[in-house]
């Protein structure tokens, strides 16, 4: 059975057991919270998964991290530096999205050495294969679009990115619209030029029936993409991206129903005062189901800062109820990231998540800011690097300019916590 079709049969998986202490919360609380498709847990039975992750309501906010190949650089031993750089600064999941290269390989070589949840873009192979053999980047037959699905089920991949949203209807309207940069999604131009080109209707969605067996029988939980997401500020919240989230709806309630677990990606690039707009339409439509966000990010010029910008919308989207976040690093927009700008990418979403947690006065999360607190109070260096989202730059920087064993250089002698240190004990 899946972990859906168990939470619904009232049994327990040792996922949940582990996600439950993890999170701190009630493990018949949160079997319950599985079985209403509130929160997904995936997990693919060949992947031997070390740190399972719960992601949904009431969970902390979990942060994603994409790596993968292109076009000119293409390395397994990076990718492999970029999955240690993005398990070393705490990433709860890693997407592969390589586009060159022996792409089965790499897959099969980052799941075996993931102790966490990898997730993946199954058009991507597609398109990868017709233009290997000197075809045109879309052409390929609708059996491609599922044995690509059915290859990264084997291969071990926890959760996948299905476009299925993208239909003839939401193209049609697209011809159009007033937006500025008409579709942004790799995966979904990959599928709109395969629909133009044969005049036909989305393969994810027409064969949607058939991608729920790989599903079942792997157990893995489908992420319904945003094709149609807005990749500029001007085009946010449009009745393209809208129009796409309806169809994810009526998806979302099938995969349910065949025992799936199903995540609703979301946008992209929407102005601060409309992720809350965003955010709580997306988990109004989908039901209560998990929303994952690329970001948001809430400019479109912080070109080389974009982990920054993405930080700072996914702080506000977190509080205001998103449960996954994939990262941004700074090579967005201008280019493939290194392992240095995954760990970027990395600390600046989790630094997001964090404040979103407290925000949401979750438990864990509040607990941990106090024992920060106290750490200070206390001068405990050793337990305030402990307890820090990323130490290495902190304790290099306390080293670098100290001013006394207990002490730091920012104030010195007239350090606040020391002048009011009568005030401050506990009695």
């Amino acid at each position: 059975m899946t972990q859906l079709e168990s939470a619904r049969a009232g049994l327990i998986t040792k996922e949940m057991k582990y996600c439950a202490e993890f999170e701190g919360i009630e493990l018949e609380k949160l079997r319950k919270l599985v079985a209403e498709g509130k929160v997904v847990i995936p997990r693919n039975k060949l992947h031997n998964l070390k740190r399972p992750a719960a992601i949904g309501e009431q969970m902390t906010v979990k942060v994603n991290a994409n790596i993968g190949t292109s076009v000119g650089y293409s390395s397994l031993k990076e990718e492999l530096e970029k999955l240690e750089a993005a398990l070393n600064t705490g990433a709860d999941a890693v997407m592969v999205l390589s586009t060159w290269g022996n792409l089965s390989e790499m897959r099969k070589e980052i799941v075996k050495r993931s102790p966490v949840p990898v997730g993946s873009v199954p058009i991507y192979d597609s398109a990868v294969k017709a233009y290997t053999e000197k075809r045109n980047v879309v052409d390929f037959s609708e059996k491609d679009f599922i044995n690509m699905v059915l290859q990264h089920a084997e291969d071990g991949i926890d959760f996948m990115t299905i476009h299925v949203g993208i239909t003839k209807r939401v193209l049609e309207k697209l011809k159009n619209s007033r937006r500025i940069l008409k579709i942004v999604s790799r995966g979904g131009s990959i599928i709109a030029g395969w629909m133009i080109k044969n005049n036909k209707e989305n393969p994810f969605y027409e064969h949607f029936d058939e991608i729920l067996q790989i599903a079942r029988e792997y157990d893995i939980t489908l992420s319904l993409g945003d094709g149609m997401r807005p990749g500029a500020i001007a085009d946010s919240t449009d009745p393209q991206q809208l129009e796409e989230l309806f169809f994810m709806q009526e998806l979302a309630l099938k995969a349910y129903d065949a025992g799936i677990q199903v995540m609703l990606e979301g946008p992209g690039h929407v102005p601060l005062n409309e992720i809350e707009l965003n955010v709580k339409l997306m988990k109004k439509i989908g039901l209560g189901r998990p929303i994952f966000l690329l970001g948001p990010l809430p400019t479109d010029r912080g070109v080389g800062y974009d982990h920054i910008v993405s930080a700072i919308g996914g702080a506000l989207a977190g509080y205001y109820g998103c449960d996954f976040l994939c990262y941004v690093t700074p090579a967005e927009h201008v280019g493939l990231p290194d392992a240095e700008e995954v760990k970027e990418g990395v600390i600046a979403a989790r630094i997001a998540a964090i404040v979103a947690d407290v925000a949401r006065g979750n438990q864990r999360a509040m607990k941990l800011e106090e024992e920060m607190a106290r750490a200070r109070r206390d001068f405990d260096w050793d337990k305030m690097f402990k307890l820090a989202i990323h130490a290495e730059r902190a304790q290099k920087k306390f080293e670098k300019m100290k001013y006394t064993e207990d002490g730091c250089s920012m104030c010195g002698p007239f350090c606040a916590i020391k002048i009011t240190k009568d005030f401050a004990e506990e009695k």
